[in-house]
């Protein structure tokens, strides 16, 4: 590397920080983002043993996290106690989020008090005596998930050098630090960025491995390594066993006894590492995991209880993406497609459209590249394909992991965007790689400028946003000074709650001083949508005093799926309308701004609802420009749209059911 070029990454390096280091607090640490509560929730009981001859027992053991260890408590939140509970994450970010807080309190507050006390490092990261467990853990861990999201971004550029040369390297770092869904993701203490360092990693590590004539065992010894690693975050990286697999096979001085020997040395390896960071995936075997009985003709195999707490969680989450009916909370997906639809909300949202096309036209280059591989299309398309550039072996490692990881994520029912992130760092690199073999010069470098502009411009936008209040705060605000304590406020199931409990005008204040009721319009679809469940959520609806739409997980589903819910699907259209005696009251909102330009998408137009005329005003106050539909896994945490109603004509239930057509 020459002088400027080690100059240039620190300054992407530099800039990665910024990106995910800004705005931290992003929701004041309230805790909205559900996953990561949970996660916090579990670690606040997650500390050293007051006995070590308990640790490793699955319900003595405060090491446990499918178990609430007897006697757990922690300030300021409510935590349960000796029963079992669902964790359906690897073990790995946990123990490193507990540990990276507890190295934390040791610094002396002599170190804290010489630092400037406005700094986020004082006030939210070495102040672990001026906060509560829960919420210091949330501020430490999520400085740490940004730390591994940047150590993402040096191996991208060191896979993009190895494969193709410097400048490739510094682009595709240039364009994984400002891509947006790292960036959002970063600032959240889950377990997607850890599964895809540690994937990032060990690809590093094969493809550098891919051709190598010496020695291969550090290599591989350091892949193995890392895939234990990404498989004590998250299940999904037993795939990372395919390119490992791909460079034994492609590796010109071994025999196939000799390929077979080292695989079976670096699962082992990969095995004894997961052991080590997820102890209790091998510990706990006191939960029920049925598998029924099948018959395979005069066969039959046996139902077997396999007891594995940790299966369970990895069969439940096997079953949630696959659609299974238990989660009403995945049915945004019905009817998306496989495959189009991930694409689709990365070139809106994730990566913003110039980056993602660059970096799925990147993909299917790559692909193009490596198909000079395949000797009967070789001798097919004759000369013209025999003179194109072939892909290398480490490229083919590459395309072992990104390709099967395309085709399996991109077919589940279920499409969070985060499930995306493990394969977006080498779509960095594909695009980069892309953009600079364009020619002519003056073209290339006019793509990659534009390419890499827009992208940084977008993230910056992004990040400007966390500079304004977060909207369920505001809302919360507006509650506490408006709402008589005492009323009845609704909301629907699998939305958060408001008001979220904080200070207000200098007072404490509690979301306990209203009475909370839920209605479930997502629970009982098909024959299920009866009209029992329209009495019981409308009978709700008569008796509140207020209706909270803290986003639009229930009002961006319920109305597109009247095949699902054929009853239920009138609802918030009747309720937006004021046909439900019901008028909005308060709304508000944010999105990724430049100045006085905002970056929305459209919550109404999927859905087919009309917004109400004071939210459509909201709506139109400030220039906003829209890419469409978003999912609602990348607006709802962080950017929602709550929406406030007030019962001013306190209908019946029998008279709201009057205004649907309900179905026979």
């Amino acid at each position: 590397m020459k002088r400027w070029h080690s100059l240039l990454l620190l300054l992407i390096v530099l800039l990665a920080a910024a990106l995910r280091l800004t705005g931290p607090d992003w929701d004041q640490y309230e805790h909205f983002h559900p996953d990561e509560r949970y996660i916090t929730w579990v670690a606040t009981t997650i500390e050293a043993p007051e006995e070590w001859a308990s640790a490793f027992s699955p319900h003595g053991s405060t090491f446990n996290p499918f178990y609430w260890p007897a006697n757990a408590s922690s300030q300021g939140v409510g935590v349960l106690q000796d029963e079992q509970r669902n964790f359906a994450y690897g073990h790995l970010p946990l123990y490193l989020g507990v540990a990276g807080t507890r190295l934390v309190e040791q610094v002396p507050p002599s170190v804290t008090q010489a630092l400037p006390q406005r700094w986020l490092l004082t006030r939210d990261i070495l102040n672990g005596a001026g906060h509560i467990e829960f919420r210091h853990l949330t501020a430490v861990a999520r400085a740490l998930t940004a730390l591994v999201d940047m150590l993402t971004v040096v191996f991208v550029f060191l896979i993009g050098r190895h494969l193709y040369g410097t400048p490739v390297g510094l682009l595709a770092g240039g364009l994984l630090a400002v891509n947006v869904m790292h960036v959002q993701l970063a600032h959240f203490f889950t377990v997607d960025p850890y599964l895809t360092f540690f994937t990032v990693l060990a690809l590093y590590a094969l493809v550098r491995s891919a051709g190598r004539v010496g020695r291969l065992w550090p290599s591989l010894t350091l892949a193995a390594l890392a895939i234990g690693l990404a498989i004590g975050s998250k299940f999904t990286a037993v795939m990372l066993f395919v390119p490992l697999a791909v460079v034994l096979v492609l590796h010109k001085g071994l025999d196939r006894a000799q390929a077979a020997r080292r695989m079976l040395a670096a699962i082992l390896l990969s095995f004894f590492v997961f052991a080590l960071t997820n102890p209790f995936a091998l510990l706990d075997w006191t939960c029920q995991v049925v598998t029924p009985s099948v018959e395979l003709g005069p066969l039959t195999i046996p139902a077997v209880d396999w007891r594995s707490c940790y299966l369970d969680n990895v069969l439940s989450q096997s079953s949630m993406v696959r659609g299974g009916d238990a989660f009403p909370f995945t049915r945004q997906y019905a009817d998306t497609l496989p495959y189009l639809y991930p694409v689709v909300m990365q070139l809106r949202w994730g990566m913003g459209p110039l980056l993602g096309l660059a970096a799925f036209t990147g993909f299917g280059w790559a692909v193009g590249r490596a198909a000079t591989h395949m000797p009967a299309l070789r001798r097919r398309l004759g000369r013209t394909l025999a003179e194109a550039p072939r892909a290398t072996d480490a490229e083919l490692v590459l395309l072992a992991w990104t390709v099967p990881y395309f085709l399996v994520t991109g077919s589940f029912y279920v499409k969070f965007m985060r499930y995306m992130q493990p394969l977006t760092p080498f779509l960095m690199i594909y695009a980069a790689a892309l953009l600079l073999a364009i020619r002519p010069r003056a073209l290339r470098y006019g793509a990659a400028g534009a390419v890499a502009l827009a992208a940084l411009v977008y993230a910056v936008a992004f990040v400007s946003m966390y500079q304004t209040p977060h909207p369920w705060i505001s809302a919360s605000q507006w509650i506490f000074r408006n709402v008589q304590p005492g009323a009845l406020l609704l909301h629907e199931k699998w939305d958060d709650p408001l008001p979220s409990s904080l200070e207000v005008d200098g007072v404490r204040r509690r979301r306990q001083e209203y009475r909370q009721e839920e209605v479930d319009w997502l629970r009982g679809a098909g024959p299920a949508d009866d009209l029992s469940k329209l009495r019981t959520n409308l009978t709700l609806l008569s008796e509140a005093d207020y209706m909270v739409l803290s986003s639009n997980r229930g009002y961006g589903v319920l109305p597109r799926l009247p095949q699902l819910y054929p009853n239920s699907h009138q609802y918030h259209q009747l309720l937006l309308s004021g046909r439900l005696g019901f008028d909005v009251v308060f709304v508000t909102g944010r999105g990724p701004h430049l100045g006085p330009l905002e970056i929305w998408p459209d919550r109404f137009a999927a859905p087919g609802l009309k917004p109400p005329p004071l939210v459509a005003s909201y709506l139109a106050q400030a220039p906003r420009v829209t890419l469409g539909p978003a999912d609602e896994s990348f607006t709802v945490y962080d950017q929602p749209l709550p929406i406030i109603l007030r019962n001013t004509e306190r209908l019946t239930a029998e008279e709201m059911l009057e205004r649907f057509v309900v179905a026979p």
